[in-house]
């Protein structure tokens, strides 16, 4: 089924025996001089997403858009370009939702790079479909669109980014089942059975000739750094407050569809709420205000989850009386209670797994120990920086110790580039021995003094400045953070879901890339200009010498 509109097909598509609608783009780019502009003139080639629109792989990206589709049902999505390219533009501006919509319908040249073959005055979605958009590019496949704009090769592997999803891997020094050999013979016993040591045996496989492996050459930048949720500073009587709200809102909207008989709830709600304000308004924390208000909010919430069990049983198909956003919050409020139950009776401030936000239940705490915020509440990113571009190697809402993924991401590098770096500069974290002898074995330098006393004389004075070089050189990674941070908005990622945020976070990174290709080409591209300006003149002065 086809139908033609506005230079786009509505068709049903099938992958893997699935039938579902979607709105497939126009493979081929429209040069500027096809785009159509109402109140005449045309578009200009050195404009930025003119450039842009030429280094996307929309073809890649319309299979990944594709693959999220499994139903025939409903109307047909909005091209993959239109779709990846707001999302792109978002981030790209750091910009809101809304803004996005506002800024495609104003401008030209944010039209052309979404593939529209003319201006439209009309928005082309609503800016509720955004978080449509996010959802159906997970990060993984986001990672791989990354990569391409740093090589301009398309990775053929899948490669896990996202850590949180790593429980059915084996662990590290694990095989994978189904990949256990049988137990290889002891080569002594054969030695010994042969009749001299020394001698091979007879049935000794012959060694198999390896190509050259190409000399190492590069350096890659490792380092991890976290990019922060918009959620309030967490603290424990706020979260139980919050907890004891939404409590007593799920008990009024279950307490109109039973009979009225005695109290509403077994306390005081003014009381509570009260206790709360008598340490939220006071100017000075003690240890023993905070624990009784604690405790009071403790046997609130308690009280509050058993009438609201009570009422769950009289009231029939309850689920459907809350709003989707309290049954959320109704789910995560008894393992609050849990946590805050157990440091409470414990009389310490640590838990496992401890949640901070009702909101994003999946944040965590992450100690990082700097200054201003030591302890920082969002997604930590493990980053490599080769060239100038950044790539994205792992995503975690735990603090993991990242100096443990240095073997893969070397591995990566080899995959990328075809060859192992000449160095890897990184902070003490990775600087353990498995990973020096990782490093030693692939005839990779590592950054750092080598462990043990310090030797004296002239080769002390050679490690104190290659250690100097290296961090001056490790620096490109802190300035790709902070440029990230400062002019993407990596700082203050706003989306509340969890793939939501990790498919911004990944965004930020693609944005970043394709702005410093950009830059890149025109410093190209001036460097070529001056020099031929040169040859010009150089030539204009051997005329008139001669």
């Amino acid at each position: 089924m086809k139908s033609a509109k506005n230079g786009r097909s509505v068709q049903i598509s099938i992958i893997l025996g699935v039938f579902f609608m979607y709105i497939s783009s126009n493979p081929d780019q429209i040069t500027i001089e096809e785009f159509f502009l109402p109140f005449g003139g045309k578009l200009l080639k050195k404009n930025r997403w003119v450039k842009l629109a030429s280094i996307m792989p929309w073809e890649h990206i319309e299979q990944i858009y594709m693959a999220a589709f499994q139903s025939e049902n409903g109307r047909p999505a909005l091209s993959s370009r239109i779709a990846f390219g707001a999302i792109f533009i978002k981030e790209n501006d750091h910009l809101t939702d809304e803004g996005t919509v506002e800024a495609i319908a104003e401008n030209p040249y944010m039209q052309y790079f979404l593939g529209l073959t003319g201006f439209q005055t009309k928005p082309l979605f609503d800016a509720s479909m955004m978080v449509h958009f996010r959802k159906r590019f997970p990060v993984e496949e986001l990672a791989k669109i990354n990569e391409y704009i740093c090589t301009g090769k398309w990775p053929d592997q899948q490669r896990n980014v996202d850590r949180n999803d790593t429980q059915d891997e084996p662990q590290q020094g694990e095989e994978p089942e189904g990949s256990q050999e049988p137990p290889a013979v002891n080569k002594q016993k054969e030695s010994s059975k042969s009749g001299k040591k020394g001698k091979k045996s007879k049935n000794a496989a012959p060694k198999k000739r390896t190509k050259k492996q190409k000399k190492n050459r590069g350096k890659l930048i490792m380092d991890a750094t976290v990019a922060p949720a918009d959620i309030k500073y967490p603290t424990d009587i706020d979260l139980l407050n919050k907890s004891r709200e939404h409590l007593e809102n799920a008990v009024s909207i279950l307490w109109q569809d039973v009979p009225h008989k005695g109290h509403k709830l077994p306390y005081s709600r003014k009381a509570a709420r009260k206790s709360y304000l008598s340490l939220a308004k006071s100017k000075k924390w003690t240890a023993a205000k905070c624990r009784a208000a604690i405790g009071i909010q403790l046997r609130c919430i308690q009280q509050a989850m058993k009438r609201l069990e009570e009422l769950k049983a009289r009231v029939p198909d309850y689920e459907k009386k809350f709003p989707t956003w309290l049954h959320r919050r109704l789910e995560v409020i008894p393992l609050v209670y849990g946590q805050q139950k157990e440091m409470y009776d414990n009389h310490t401030h640590k838990c496992e797994n401890r949640i901070v936000s009702l909101e994003q239940p999946h944040v965590r705490p992450i100690q990082r120990g700097k200054r201003p915020n030591p302890t920082e509440f969002g997604q930590k990113l493990h980053l490599s920086v080769v060239d100038g571009f950044t790539f994205l190697e792992q995503t975690c809402w735990s603090n993991y110790n990242e100096g443990c993924d240095l073997p893969a991401v070397v591995e990566g590098y080899f995959r990328k580039f075809g060859c192992y770096p000449e160095a890897v500069l990184a902070d003490r974290i990775y600087q353990t021995r498995a990973n020096r002898a990782f490093c030693k074995e692939k005839g990779i330098r590592i950054s750092g003094p080598a462990l043990g006393r310090p030797k004296a004389g002239e080769t002390d004075r050679k490690q104190k400045r290659q250690i100097y070089k290296d961090a001056c050189d490790r620096n490109a990674v802190e300035g790709r953070n902070g440029n990230a941070k400062r002019r993407f908005g990596l700082d203050l990622i706003a989306a509340k879901l969890d793939e939501t945020a990790k498919t911004e976070a990944a965004l930020i990174l693609i944005a970043m890339n394709a702005a410093h290709r950009l830059a890149r080409w025109l410093l190209r591209f001036f460097i070529n200009w001056r020099f031929f300006k040169f040859l010009m003149l150089l030539g204009e002065n051997r005329v008139i010498f001669q």
